[in-house]
């Protein structure tokens, strides 16, 4: 059994926020399972090539949109949204406060994956 406490947890700097990792591919569970934070005011183009992700959101409020601008969808506590056809993304987070989501990424992370949101494609790990 494994047993980890947010304080226990080194946050990474991912570029628009932390992630708390809590399992990692090292924990051999086959996903990774974080508490993501994303900044207030900001927006991020993303895109997870190699792996799958599911968000539920647990604080703040924002917006997730498909890269084409078929698809929007507002974020508040309780929503869930999963990245089952490894889809380019924008993540907004409202500027009024931090957008928490619990995150699960499948297969796992190594945990010190970043971003590179300075470019102009859509950043990925």
């Amino acid at each position: 059994m494994l047993i980890r406490t947010k304080p226990d947890t080194t946050p990474v700097d991912w570029g628009n926020g932390l992630s708390y990792r809590f399992l990692v591919a090292a924990d051999g569970l086959g996903f990774t399972l974080a508490h993501t934070t994303v900044r207030a005011g900001t927006k991020s183009r993303l895109e997870y090539r190699r792996h799958l992700e599911a968000c539920y959101c647990i604080a703040g409020s924002g917006e997730v949109h498909s890269a084409d601008g078929s698809l929007r969808q507002e974020l508040r506590p309780g929503v869930l949204y999963a990245l089952d056809q490894n889809d380019a993304h924008f993540l907004i987070a409202d500027p009024d406060q931090d957008l928490e989501l619990v995150s699960v990424f499948n297969p796992p992370l190594r945990g010190d994956e970043r971003h590179q949101l300075d470019g102009d494609g859509f950043s990925q790990y």
